[in-house]
């Protein structure tokens, strides 16, 4: 037990594309996060460099101050590029996109035709997809934040996060321990709501990047429930695999997430409720946490029937049940 309750620390091409990252990232980083970040680097770069002729797409942008259209390169302008030749303010405030008033899209991701494009945030009038996209991301920072409190010898092992559920009151990670007796105090807690706190202080954008499934494997070879994951993933998106990174954390998710961990505000993470064992020695649990975006507050009473309601156990797919996205949307 006491090694898991400390927690706190003081893809386009073949075999010969996959042997040439699998080379680059072992001359680069002898660590697996670190071949796994170099590999990410390396796809993001070649598909940088295979654009080719950068063709012109029109964008046509409605909103405040005013509609316009503007004249956008075609796989390489994101949304947020949009939002640089519009206002500053813009650039702050905006966490998610919509395109052709219907799709919602991540700010860095590069645009892939003419279209209309809405740049969304907390206050609009119909909050749905950024909230959703919101309680995504954080269970995606939340994976970050129990990768960097928990020591090695707790064998920590991220497994996944279901599909945001609002309504749920919590957003979740899934994750396996070498222990099957955890039962985290109030302490460990706020050590993990403090690592989200000090994540979304760091303003790391989010980035994404789609992979196919080869990439995918080499990426994720040293995690086991990741490589589970992957075909089952690549099988229902034609071969294909989309990640998401945050700092140096890499982790599978459909998406779309918000543009950056600073719009993450007041966040508590509450409970870690064990699920079930696996094998002789680990245990799956269900890591739990409520949020707010920055700049939004709640009185301490509201705030804390929030965090009563997010203590119960998410009734989201179990991480031992059938991987399967037309039950269920495996990774959000």
């Amino acid at each position: 037990m006491a090694a898991a309750t400390k927690l706190l620390r003081k893809s386009l091409g073949g075999i010969s594309q996959i042997q040439q990252y699998r080379n680059i990232a072992k001359s680069a980083n002898s660590t697996s996060n670190g071949q796994r970040n170099e590999l990410f680097n390396q796809e993001r770069s070649r598909q940088q460099g295979a654009v080719g002729r950068v063709e012109k797409i029109e964008v046509r942008y409605l909103g405040l101050p005013e509609d316009v259209t503007l004249v956008m390169n075609n796989n390489i302008s994101t949304p947020y590029n949009c939002a640089q030749h519009l206002s500053e303010g813009l650039c702050k405030r905006s966490a998610l996109a919509l395109i052709d008033g219907s799709v919602p899209w991540d700010m860095h991701r590069p645009l892939q035709e003419s279209c209309t494009l809405q740049l969304l945030n907390f206050n609009v009038s119909d909050p749905h997809l950024v909230n959703k996209a919101f309680w995504r991301t954080c269970s995606f920072m939340l994976g970050a934040a129990l990768q960097r409190v928990f020591k090695q010898e707790a064998n920590l092992q991220l497994h996944s996060f279901p599909g945001p559920n609002i309504k749920s009151g919590s957003f979740v990670h899934d994750i396996v321990l070498g222990v099957q007796n955890w039962e985290p105090t109030k302490a460990e807690m706020r050590a993990i709501s403090a690592e989200m706190v000090k994540l979304a202080a760091q303003d790391f954008r989010i980035e994404r990047l789609e992979v196919d499934l080869d990439l995918a494997t080499e990426m994720f070879k040293d995690l086991r429930y990741k490589s589970e994951q992957l075909p089952s993933i690549a099988q229902q998106h034609q071969n294909r695999v989309t990640l998401y990174r945050l700092g140096e954390h890499i982790d599978i998710s459909r998406g779309p997430m918000v543009a950056s961990t600073r719009f993450l505000g007041k966040c508590t993470v509450l409970a870690a409720h064990k699920l079930a064992n696996e094998g002789v020695s680990d245990a799956f649990y269900r890591v739990q946490g409520v949020a707010l975006p920055a700049g939004f507050a709640l009185n301490h009473f509201a705030y804390g029937l929030l965090e009563q309601r997010a203590q119960k156990l998410n009734p989201a797919r179990l991480p031992n049940e059938p991987f399967e996205e037309q039950r269920q949307m495996q990774l959000s």
